[in-house]
């Protein structure tokens, strides 16, 4: 919500978009255009799950450049589809930008709307686990639960 806030801020649109996981937590990044193409702004434990340079001509090619670097504990590649982009101004009567309270009506929402499918059903039975190394890499600097 920062980083959308941000880029309001700055004059973009305040825009997300919901990565959705399977036995895995969704992840949210806050979008923008440039030049007509997507880049993203995110926060994440894991290293890969961050910025995105706005390289990609679509948000289905932005979504799935996390798809490497999105896995559970388990090592399961996880990352499976991708909300439409969500322009955060449809709460502002809730003062998203400023209220001291939760903004669980903005999860509520992402919860509700349409998401589209990165891979075919036949794709995801056949993916591979993640191998040590990448694993390791990919959880360099993350914070564990105390």
């Amino acid at each position: 919500m920062l980083a959308a806030a941000a880029l309001r801020a700055n004059g973009c649109p305040p825009l997300i978009l919901d990565l959705e996981a399977e036995n895995d937590t969704d992840h949210v990044i806050a979008i923008y255009r440039v030049k007509g193409h997507w880049g993203a702004i995110a926060k994440s434990n894991y290293t890969g799950c961050r910025y995105r340079e706005p390289v990609y001509r679509s948000l289905r090619e932005l979504a799935l450049s996390y798809f490497d670097v999105y896995f559970n504990l388990r090592r399961e590649r996880s990352l499976r589809t991708f909300s439409r982009p969500v322009n955060l101004a449809r709460f502002d009567k809730r003062e998203w930008m400023t209220t001291d309270e939760p903004l669980w009506f903005i999860a509520e929402y992402l919860f509700e709307i349409h998401h589209s499918r990165l891979l075919p059903a036949r794709m995801e039975k056949s993916l591979h686990r993640l191998d040590d190394r990448s694993f390791r890499a990919g959880c360099l600097g993350r914070a564990e639960k105390k």
